[in-house]
């Protein structure tokens, strides 16, 4: 009787049985989405330390501010995507803000800050929603197959099968590289099972792989099973304390930096993720307010706590591809960023070479939407393929997308079908040339 409630209470809460999906299927598709970006929790600790920060409040504060964006993704959106931080903000932050331009990072930190109230009250006032929503339909499509080409590649060059190289950038990886076959082996089992339409294919291929791993010694075994999670002290609250530094006027060019990648990374994922579910409806995504919130939220939290922005993660496209429909996915994920702060050796086990595989076959879905761009009308085919190239090739969501709204308003007026282009896309054409005029300023 007790189980029987328990599943009518997910199903209204979720409207599970409205988006023909049910708690077992939510359950393997959360659960994907964790194992497929779980690495955050060691990388993120590892690009932050460098900047001097404390690795162990670093782990503490991902995973919080993890749980607290899959949560309110999950309970106040209802959508099957995962928030955590991001790891183009990171670098950002490490590299070009504390190393390149001589910020210490507790300063930095209170750039951060005031970068995520500035976002939270964007999406308060629906700012963000009502730029998401301005956006053309083919440059919808087209941030979803960018999206997709651009995680398969991540997967490619994560599971060593393409590596970088001086004279033509990028090339094939060595496949006397043990390592490298756990991503091939894992790239054809999850391919067979899905042709086969064997549910949970890619969870199935992501344990198989790892189990693998273990038996033939390419994992290795964790030394120990629990842990208790170390203390944020040596973090939390640094950004506040730190807030007077921003009277230093080149800090507020890192405030925009931040506030403006964030609002576009964040946007190009949430589109393209929604495509892929097809939760898309008449070219708006339900809810999307209470999305962007979601993610706002999270952001000042981790800000708070001691880390970088967040954002919505590509990586929840394998929980999607295995059947993840609703915000029930998300708490799922949630939930075991909770566990894992108390079992975070275990985490070690599911390596990159193990997701690669995954991400590698989940932008094959994703590339799908491709066949909905109106191809034949060149005003619209040169903008959305440049964002489809774009975001792959300069590794960022944000700069594929200022390809295409670039050149989306130009050639519209070209084509002589300038009332067809909202003022928002006008607005957007001179944000992205004072963002891209920025970034070029800034030290490297």
């Amino acid at each position: 009787m007790e189980e029987t409630r328990t599943i009518s209470f997910l199903d209204r809460t979720f409207h599970l049985t409205e988006n023909n999906t049910n708690i077992k299927r939510e359950s393997l598709a959360g659960l994907t989405t964790f194992v497929s970006m779980a690495y955050i929790l060691f990388v993120n600790p590892s690009v932050l330390g460098v900047a001097g920060m404390d690795k162990g409040a670093v782990f503490t504060a991902t995973a919080l501010s993890a749980i607290i964006g899959c949560l309110l993704m999950g309970l106040l959106a209802n959508y099957p995507i995962a928030i955590a931080p991001g790891l183009g903000d990171n670098a950002f932050f490490t590299y070009s803000v504390v190393l390149a331009m001589g910020i210490p990072w507790q300063k930095a930190m209170a750039g951060v800050l005031v970068a995520s109230v500035l976002f939270t009250i964007l999406s308060f006032l629906k700012v963000r929603e009502v730029v998401i929503n301005a956006i053309p339909k083919d440059l919808k499509y087209a941030m979803a197959a960018g999206i997709g080409i651009f995680i398969s590649f991540v997967g490619l060059q994560g599971g060593g099968i393409i590596v970088a190289s001086k004279s033509s950038l990028v090339e094939l990886g060595s496949l006397t590289v043990p390592t490298t076959w756990i991503t091939i082996t894992g790239i054809f089992l999850i391919a067979v099972l899905m042709v086969r339409r064997v549910p949970g294919a890619i969870f199935i291929g992501l344990v198989t792989t790892t189990i693998l791993g273990l038996v033939t010694g390419l994992v290795k075994m964790p030394t120990h099973i629990v842990s208790m999670a170390p203390s944020m002290a040596p973090t939390f609250g640094i950004g506040i304390k730190f807030l007077p530094t921003m009277a230093d006027p080149k800090m507020w060019a890192v405030v925009l930096i931040f506030l403006l990648v964030a609002f576009f990374d964040t946007a190009g994922t949430l589109v393209g993720l929604a495509q892929e579910a097809g939760l898309m409806r008449d070219n708006k995504m339900p809810r999307i307010g209470k999305a962007l919130m979601a993610d706002s939220l999270s952001m000042l939290g981790g800000a708070v706590m001691g880390t970088t922005p967040t954002s919505a993660y590509v990586e929840s496209s394998a929980g999607i591809a295995v059947g993840g429909r609703t915000g029930l996915t998300a708490v799922v994920t949630g939930l075991l960023f909770v566990l894992s702060m108390a079992f975070s050796p275990l985490l070690t086990v599911v390596t990159t070479q193990v997701t690669s595989a995954a991400l590698i076959v989940v932008g094959v879905l994703m590339v799908s939407s491709l066949k909905k761009i109106e191809w034949h009308k060149f005003e619209i085919a040169m903008p959305a393929f440049l964002v489809v190239i774009g975001i792959p090739l300069t590794y960022n969501i944000s700069y594929g997308i200022a390809f295409g709204f670039l050149t989306y308003p130009i050639l519209m007026v070209a084509a002589g079908r300038k009332r067809e282009v909202s003022p928002i896309m006008w607005i957007m054409f001179f944000v992205f040339i004072a963002l891209l005029y920025i970034l070029n300023i800034l030290p490297k």
